[in-house]
């Protein structure tokens, strides 16, 4: 099992209040599963994202990654955690301006203190996997949204962590743009990616093996997707 949370609540202090957040949420993620998290803004799926990305802790209850209690850790472990576990991908890229393509796809392996040829050796692949091994040099500002994302994925890959979490990753993109980049994470999934993605748009969620929808901060369903958008 690679994700195994168990009863688990996420409160936000406001003054002297708690706000809940999350409720008694149980689920658990197999290796190289394709998931699709859902639901409307304010349902608790931001929140739900960035406990799975070790980006913030439960109040209570258990989350377990390759059978690590996540909810135990510090903020340096958390910190090494989603550095060598957690792949991200967001809506608007999150590129440095100042970096190339290379540079950027390089940065999660510096953090890390990968000695430099060998960082360069796996950004190299990276791109080459994402198909931009032409662009190397290139700034954000002289790509197109779609070789931005792109990018942004070969980061992700850069570091081979547990899970790829994609966060509405086809938002800021045109719509063929965006099926180009649903081809890309079909291909990871079939080479035998975990990746979860997080989005408001049913459309974009047809493109994953198994649906999950979130309102009020609860889970109200969780089923394999029947109605999948095949990738030909």
């Amino acid at each position: 099992m690679l994700i195994e949370i168990t009863n688990m609540v996420k409160n936000y202090a406001i003054g002297t209040m708690e706000i809940p957040a999350l409720q008694n949420i149980n689920l658990r993620i197999e290796k190289n599963e394709y998931v699709a998290i859902m639901g409307p803004s304010g349902s608790g799926k931001s929140t739900l994202m960035n406990i799975l990305g070790c980006l913030d802790t439960p109040s209570s209850g258990h989350y377990l990654f390759n059978n690590v209690d996540v909810s135990s850790l510090d903020d340096d472990s958390l910190s090494t955690m989603r550095n060598k576990e957690i792949g991200f991908i967001f809506q608007n890229f999150n590129l440095l301006p100042r970096l190339n393509a290379l540079q950027n796809v390089e940065l999660p392996l510096i953090y890390s203190g990968t000695p430099g040829n060998e960082r360069r050796e796996r950004a190299l692949k990276a791109l080459e996997r994402v198909k931009l091994a032409d662009r190397i040099d290139h700034k954000p500002s002289e790509l197109s949204g779609g070789q931005r994302q792109r990018v942004a994925i070969a980061r992700a890959l850069v570091t081979n962590p547990g899970i790829l979490l994609a966060d509405e990753p086809t938002g800021a993109l045109d719509s063929k743009t965006g099926v180009d980049i649903m081809r890309l994470f079909h291909e990871l999934h079939q080479e035998g990616n975990t990746i979860i993605l997080i989005t408001h748009e049913q459309e974009i969620a047809n493109y994953a093996n198994r649906n999950i929808y979130i309102k009020d901060g609860m889970i109200h369903s969780d089923q394999l997707n029947t109605n999948k958008t095949l990738i030909v």
